[in-house]
């Protein structure tokens, strides 16, 4: 990524698709280039906690919401210290922000990370063609003097793929760190960080727990240093196909018996860990909008969303694994995706979504509870 931190105001920008697809916009953020996975974001609110994602590294993510910043960047939202996604794409940005808790405006914010977006293209029908085409590489390029495009489709598709892509230890923390208890500390937890948001932990301290979280380099003798009573694997970016390490870490932890509960790339392990093979999706799902049914109520909930690969288990069965039997336990109502596991034999289970949604919707917290109650039956 190049980039320049100048006013973009009037700067000419080009989108260009892998496939050959190009738009023309205006520079909004930073002026330069920037090569990612194109993906779009059915989110209406919560832009702030999306550009702060980790799971979104190595991503240019497409706000199907027409309208965006108009609520500025406060200091409060962030999910992690810094913006990760490659590239941003909006139709209409706030020339001004207006909400009381605004710092900054999104475009300066952009600008001062170096993040290169685009504005001013027709995102419906770009949404449009990544629906029907599947993500795909894209670059934005910006600037006074711009390539030709056979130039810039070339750059485009010298550009890294995200199937196979290893990205965890990119965004993980590097040193151990420890989010204490709000209130009466009740348990501790380790956890995995494989891109993990500032969220997940802060739900955790709310009920008791002090959560250790540590790099996604750590072994089973680091997790267990801690003396947990539960065990948590984040979520993350990449392919979890290249997760070997995080996968036999689990596999440890499953060994023992430590309750243990996954979210998003941290679902995708323990489908690994349990012998179920993981796939790409066509598009992904990402956005706080997505239905799921908690196959063990019956309930269905608005769920938030960031992942690209799911994994492939049955969903009519019970299946059996080193581990005891499993089952899917939730699944998206839009797709028959799986969107959660269960251990019926240990104490163990994961989601494909986010529980934690700092923007929301907040159907879904209660699965915290869950966890809880997991080490509470392990302690009784």
């Amino acid at each position: 990524m190049t980039t320049s931190t100048r006013g973009a105001e009037k700067s000419p920008a080009v989108l260009v698709l892998e496939d050959g697809r190009i738009f023309r916009g205006r520079a909004y953020g930073a002026v330069g280039v920037t090569f990612g996975e194109a993906v779009f974001s059915t989110g209406m609110t919560g832009y702030q906690e999306t550009l702060t994602d980790p799971s979104y590294h190595r991503q240019v993510v497409v706000m199907t919401a027409p309208h965006v910043g108009n609520t500025g960047v406060n200091d409060e939202d962030p999910e992690s210290k810094r913006i990760w996604v490659a590239g941003y794409v909006v139709r209409d940005p706030a020339r001004k922000p207006s909400n009381w808790r605004a710092k900054r405006s999104l475009d300066d914010e952009l600008r001062a990370q170096g993040v290169v977006g685009i504005s001013g293209i027709d995102t419906r029908a770009l949404t449009r063609h990544l629906r029907e085409r599947g993500a795909m590489r894209v670059g934005i390029f910006s600037g006074d003097a711009l390539p030709d495009e056979g130039t810039m489709l070339a750059e485009v598709r010298q550009a890294p793929e995200m199937k196979g892509a290893d990205l965890s230890a990119e965004v993980a923390t590097t040193e151990p760190y420890v989010v204490p208890a709000i209130g009466e500390k009740r348990f501790t937890v380790a956890a995995v960080d494989l891109g993990i948001k500032g969220m997940t932990p802060h739900r955790m301290a709310e009920r008791g727990i002090e959560v250790h979280v540590l790099p996604a380099t750590a072994t089973a003798e680091d997790v267990y240093a801690v003396g947990p009573d539960g065990v948590f694997f984040s979520n993350g970016p990449g392919d979890p196909a290249t997760a070997d390490h995080a996968v036999s870490v689990m596999q440890a932890v499953l060994e023992r018996g430590t309750p243990l509960f996954g979210i998003c790339f941290g679902n995708q392990i323990l489908g690994r860990a349990l012998g179920f093979g993981t796939y790409k999706l066509k598009y992904g799902h990402r956005g706080i909008n997505q239905p799921v049914q908690d196959r063990t109520t019956g309930k269905v909930e608005v769920t938030a969303h960031n992942h690209g690969f799911a994994v492939d288990a049955p969903l009519d069965k019970v299946s059996e694994t080193p581990y005891g039997r499993a089952e899917v336990s939730h699944v998206c109502l839009n797709d028959n995706v799986v969107e959660g596991l269960q251990l019926l034999d240990k104490p163990a289970f994961s989601v494909q979504y986010h529980p934690e949604a700092a923007a929301g919707p907040h159907d879904a917290a209660y699965l915290f509870d869950r966890f809880v109650k997991l080490m509470e039956g392990q302690r009784a």
